[in-house]
């Protein structure tokens, strides 16, 4: 992690979801020069997440749920996220 946006998606994650193991990595410079763009070095990133909240949760609704701990940040701050949530022990 490094930049503004990449610690505050930690963050927030932190906050509502206290995960057990966490990784952001930024995949912005693999993109450079392709749509979504912006220039800041903080437009895609990967997010590894491991949290007890995932436990029985389908896949779809712990993107969602990774998705609204984020708030505004998908779609309006950073032009991609790959999400990558798995509970304890998976």
């Amino acid at each position: 992690m490094t930049g503004p946006i990449a610690q505050e998606i930690a963050q927030r994650l932190t906050a509502a979801l206290a995960p057990t193991q966490l990784e952001i990595v930024n995949d912005s410079a693999h993109h450079a020069g392709h749509m979504g763009d912006d220039g800041t070095g903080e437009s895609h990133f990967t997010i590894h997440i491991e949290s007890a909240e995932f436990a029985g949760v389908s896949r779809l609704q712990r993107q969602r749920m990774v998705n609204a701990a984020l708030g505004d940040i998908p779609g309006e701050r950073v032009h991609a996220l790959a999400i990558k949530a798995r509970a304890p022990g998976e």
